[in-house]
């Protein structure tokens, strides 16, 4: 997807004149079009609320919102875990809020899962099977799932039969679902949305490990960004749960409220990002 179109799609309220304008990026938690959808209510109840308008942009790839983020002179962007772990210490960026699940949790783990009739209970089972990872800048899909395999003595370059980058949590969990690999790699958030449409998702896929907790996707913005924006933007977000028109946007946003965050909230990914032997100031995050 072409990065120009989907900014295109994330134009809200054209008509309007907005004293100030904000750039938020945006990563590819899932398919470019239903994340496209998921902000767009968002971004204009921010406009209306705040007075500021908002240019939401979907990156390609995870990693590239860092690489893209001075280049395209962001505002901020709703940065994953560990694309956010990367920001704080790559960018200088600033926490501010970040959503409530509706299962009142604000944070997601990683998930390792395979299908019920695949036979795999353990790590023994998986040798020389097909694994299918996210993104090498992701948390869930690849980072947790490093550090496990560290732990239990392997590489995946020689263990698996192949292992390839999926692009996205829902396409990961659709490959393992469609026996297009045995081992699958993707955050629990999202796999209890799938599995809020489609049943099959909880029938058909077991849990062999799990994560420690981390940070759902939280905005964070530039150092430098307007300390008075900066609090009508927080302000408008916080107060959402509050507000009718509010709640209906969270609800669509799949949320029940967003609350305030900060760098320490970071930590478990920074031990996360140890355990798998990777120095998140030096990392290089581009997919092999």
């Amino acid at each position: 997807m072409h990065i120009a179109i989907v900014s295109m799609m994330l134009f809200f309220l054209a008509g309007m004149s907005y004293a100030e304008e904000l750039t938020i990026g945006l990563i590819p938690e899932q398919n470019v079009f239903k994340q496209a959808q998921r902000y767009k209510l968002l971004g204009e109840y921010i406009e209306k609320k705040a007075g500021i308008k908002i240019k939401f942009t979907i990156l390609p790839r995870y990693g590239n919102i860092i690489d893209r983020f001075k280049v395209d002179k962001m505002d901020g962007a709703f940065f994953g875990s560990f694309t956010g772990a990367m920001a704080i210490e790559k960018l200088n960026v600033e926490p501010i809020v970040r959503p409530v699940n509706l299962d009142g949790t604000s944070t997601y783990k990683g998930y390792i899962f395979v299908r019920k009739d695949s036979g795999i209970k353990n790590t023994a089972d998986m040798r020389g099977k097909k694994l299918v990872l996210v993104e090498m800048a992701t948390t869930a899909g690849y980072v947790f799932p490093m550090a496990y395999f560290n732990k239990h003595g392997i590489n995946i370059d020689t263990y698996f039969k192949e292992y390839y980058f999926a692009g996205s949590h829902d396409a990961a969990i659709n490959a393992v679902l469609e026996g297009k690999a045995d081992i699958g790699c993707a955050k629990n958030s999202m796999f209890d949305r799938m599995a809020r449409s489609d049943p099959g998702v909880k029938n058909k896929l077991a849990i062999i490990a799990e994560s420690a907790e981390v940070p759902s996707n939280g905005l964070c913005v530039r150092k430098n960004l307007s300390a008075e924006i900066k609090k009508r933007l927080k302000d408008v977000l916080l107060g959402m749960d509050k507000d009718a028109e509010g709640r209906d946007v969270l609800k669509k946003f799949e949320a029940i409220r967003f609350i305030s965050t900060a760098k320490e909230d970071y930590k478990p990914v920074f031990d996360i990002a140890k355990s798998a032997g990777i120095n998140i100031k030096t990392y290089r995050y581009i997919n092999k």
